[in-house]
């Protein structure tokens, strides 16, 4: 497994996509800055930029990117052969690749998340968001790694999914939240940190429940997949 771990993080760094990680962080960590330079009032500026940038935009983004990317580049320029003729169980190879792309995602959000929170409010907020930005890593990692292997077009079911089912149809239809990650990484941050910044109608336990059922679900959908992918060849 940490042979497989090591190739994927190498392969991720090494290509080009992963320099489309920092733009976002970086603009979200520069208004935090910028808002709190210049007095505007954390009400204000906090929700836009904690949730309506940072958790709905900043963190499915970069879980996206990088979830299609750890196990779909290789499917797409056939390297993925080389791997499931080694004998190894398929859950041998998405563990570790979900453990990648969830690791990156949360590295490379939690820090802007955390320092706009604690500018925000207070270090409390910011901690908050940090560990549920993080577990809002693994679930959307989980999601967009099974998303790899389901279909031949992930991002654009992806972000059909972030912009679409999340956000245009998160603000309107209230029942969508209960199947909403970015619902479950607010509830679980204002339960950490209770806030007037964070609000979502998503309780603590359904978002407790439902992240651990989608961060299950989608990597045990992931290994069936790649099970049957080793055998017909193809993913869709």
């Amino acid at each position: 497994m940490s042979t497989i771990t090591w190739i994927t993080a190498r392969g991720l760094f090494g290509r080009r996509r992963f320099l489309l990680l920092l733009p976002l962080p970086l603009v979200l960590l520069g208004l935090a800055v910028l808002c709190r330079s210049l007095g505007v009032d954390p009400g204000e500026w906090g929700p836009p930029v904690l949730v309506g940038l940072g958790l709905a935009v900043v963190l499915p983004v970069v879980a996206l990117i990088i979830g299609t990317g750890v196990l779909g580049a290789e499917i797409d320029d056939g390297t993925v052969v080389h791997i499931l003729t080694k004998p190894l169980p398929r859950w041998q190879i998405v563990l570790p690749k979900l453990a990648v792309a969830a690791g990156v995602t949360a590295a490379t959000v939690v820090v802007p998340l955390y320092v706009a929170g604690v500018l925000a409010a207070s270090v409390r907020l910011g901690l908050a968001l940090a560990v549920a930005a993080a577990l809002g890593a693994l679930a959307y990692s989980a999601l967009f790694l099974a998303l790899s292997l389901v279909t031949r077009r992930p991002v654009l079911l992806g972000l059909v999914y972030v912009l679409i089912w999340e956000g245009l149809l998160g603000n309107f239809v209230s029942g969508t939240k209960v199947l909403s990650i970015q619902q479950y990484v607010i509830a679980l941050a204002d339960r950490l940190a209770p806030t007037g910044l964070l609000e979502t109608s998503v309780s603590v336990p359904v978002a407790s429940v439902m992240t651990a059922l989608v961060s299950v679900g989608f990597t045990v959908l992931a290994i069936d997949r790649l099970r049957s992918f080793s055998v017909a060849g193809e993913t869709s």
